[in-house]
């Protein structure tokens, strides 16, 4: 029998959450406040959800989180961070620009549902202060952005809101590369955690997050849990209207 989290019971109906709230701008401390218990945004819209459809399956909806201090690669992960040697690296604050709007039209293709129209969908118009503050991680090639990720600062964590490449370079993992170039800098910064953002409690194209040694899931209402070693749950469509009642 696979590992659970108390959230997700091997039987009965879990309690569904979903929740989103508008918020325009928040402090450092708030945004900690905000990620310790699930919640992430796009923009100034904030949300947190345990449950999704993925496949036509109804399974749960896992933020994770890595702890800095102590923070180890796999032997996989060392080999992205050498592979990528030779990437220019810039951090800024985030902005709406002509070369980020490209290289996302560029990133999108890769999407065969749920296709996202902009970058807008993710950032505010004024993202390097609104909700609160944001910097982005460039990645460059001989002068060409290959890659960027956007990262929110806050008092004691930061978290990834969104990252893109170009998939012309698919082969340098660059989707993890990106997340290793946050954890470095969240280490420079001395900050505690580092959010992931989300994974689903069965396969999907998330799934290399999970990979991180040591990462943690919030168990809904339970507090952060390290992620149990080939956890799954999934319900079939069916439970999704009990579940609905059951709220």
């Amino acid at each position: 029998m696979a590992p659970q989290l108390a959230c997700f019971p091997q039987q009965g109906v879990m309690k569904p959450i979903l929740e989103h709230s508008e918020i325009a701008a928040l402090s450092a401390h708030q945004l900690d406040l905000r990620l310790v218990t699930g919640w992430r945004h796009f923009g100034t819209r904030f949300f947190r959800y345990n449950f999704a459809l993925h496949e036509e399956v109804l399974c749960g909806v896992m933020p994770l989180r890595l702890r800095v201090d102590g923070a180890t690669l796999t032997k996989s992960q060392r080999r992205v961070w050498r592979r990528n040697a030779d990437l220019a690296i810039r951090i800024v604050p985030t902005v709406h620009c002509a070369e980020y709007d490209r290289l996302f039209a560029l990133h999108r293709e890769r999407f065969t549902s749920d296709v996202p129209d902009s970058l807008r969908d993710f950032l505010s118009e004024t993202p390097s202060e609104i909700p609160c503050l944001n910097v982005t991680l460039e990645t460059r090639l001989d002068g060409k952005l290959v890659a960027a990720s956007f990262l929110d600062i806050g008092q004691e964590s930061t978290s990834s809101v969104y990252g893109m490449f170009d998939p012309e370079h698919g082969r340098r993992s660059l989707g993890i590369y990106t997340l290793l170039l946050e954890l470095s800098y969240a280490h420079q910064l001395g900050k505690r955690f580092h959010y992931l953002g989300y994974a689903y409690s069965v396969p999907s194209v998330y799934d290399y997050k999970k990979q991180f040694l040591g990462v943690e899931s919030y168990d809904w209402g339970h507090g952060w849990r390290s992620l149990p070693k080939g956890f799954t749950w999934s319900r079939e469509l069916a439970p999704l209207e009990e579940a609905a009642v059951a709220a």
